[in-house]
């Protein structure tokens, strides 16, 4: 009997952190996997490295997510390489955080460039480009829930994801793909921990009940449950992986 062709996924934001466990944990349940990155090439080959050494198959796709022709290539490469895509998992994000009152508009057009309005063009091209049944999944956060000062603009950017991600399910009417967010808590990634302190991290760890920070693979379980057969009754919603953080 001939072997069964392997899924396809695509995870942006995939050289570290959550995107990479996700796309190490999706090769693990036989996925062939697209991991896009926009600037770590050399974390992005090592992942695939790791990957490929436990049996997987990956490969590594550079795209810059804030342009539409380059999310549209990621995707006809991906569609070349594989001849389908199955799972999409957007988890590429930036976190710099600043008060409100302090107006920095840049870092504010930065963060929704980054975290929103590439969460609007990946989401159309997977709209477009995932086979009826599949997957598509886009990270948010839990942090929306605790309107943490200094968060004014990543919890905007979020906020937006979790709407664009329920309209989305509404429009895939009748092609039986699931469309849903995922909002984890704190995670002890670089971008979660940059820029604090020992104290600081100490203090986040003791928020949620389990008295620590969430792991990049916490999150990789939630996706592989979500991308495999028995979460494809999960649609439109908000999970929330955080270890009772809100």
């Amino acid at each position: 009997m001939a072997k069964a062709e392997a899924k396809t996924a695509i995870v942006t934001g995939a050289s570290g952190g959550i995107g990479r466990a996700v796309a190490t944990r999706l090769a693990q349940d036989g996925f062939s996997v697209v991991l896009n990155y926009s600037g770590a090439t050399q974390k992005a080959e090592e992942a695939v490295k790791q990957i490929k050494s436990a049996a997987g198959q990956a490969i590594a796709m550079r795209a810059d997510l804030t342009k539409e022709d380059e999310v549209a290539a990621l995707f006809e490469r991906s569609l070349s390489k594989g001849g389908h895509v199955d799972v999409v998992v957007h988890s590429a994000g930036i976190m710099p955080l600043s008060p409100i009152i302090k107006n920095d508009v840049k870092q504010f057009d930065e963060v929704i460039a980054t975290n929103l309005r590439a969460s609007f063009l990946v989401l159309a091209q997977a709209a477009q480009h995932v086979a009826d049944g599949g997957r598509i999944m886009a990270l948010s956060s839990s942090v929306i829930a605790k309107s943490t000062p200094t968060y004014g603009a990543y919890i905007a950017s979020k906020a937006g994801v979790e709407g664009l991600v329920k309209v989305l399910a509404a429009e895939l009417r009748g092609r039986c793909i699931s469309v849903n967010a995922i909002a984890p808590g704190p995670v002890a990634t670089p971008l979660f921990l940059k820029d604090k302190t020992q104290e600081q991290v100490a203090q986040l760890s003791k928020i949620a009940p389990f008295e620590r920070l969430g792991e990049p693979e916490d999150i990789a379980r939630v996706v592989s449950f979500l991308a495999g057969p028995d979460g494809g009754w999960i649609n439109a919603q908000v999970v929330r992986p955080n270890g009772g953080f809100a």
